[in-house]
């Protein structure tokens, strides 16, 4: 599996830096940080087992001024194309 910490799927920004950013008062900044960086985890995974080569991949958890999640990702070239293969394409069907 790949997830944070992986060394497939590298996860910058995966320790929350409180005094990295600007706080509004009641917007639940981390909630949303949480949020893409398990959505950052979940997309390597599938991407993985897809046969995806993830090598020098970075994916970065950050959030929004409303507080909602967002993942910015660093593909190489060759990652894209075999993104977008796999779009077009599908998975190959099981038996």
């Amino acid at each position: 599996m790949f997830g944070p910490g992986d060394e497939a799927f590298e996860t910058a920004g995966t320790e929350f830096d409180p005094d990295a950013v600007i706080w509004v008062p009641g917007v639940d900044y981390v909630r949303g940080w949480r949020e893409a960086r398990d959505a950052a985890a979940e997309l390597a995974d599938v991407l993985g087992s897809a046969g995806v080569d993830l090598e020098g991949t970075t994916a970065t958890a950050q959030t929004r001024a409303d507080g909602s999640g967002v993942v910015r990702l660093v593909w190489p070239v060759e990652t894209v194309h075999a993104v977008a293969n796999l779009v077009r394409h599908g998975l190959p069907k099981a038996g």
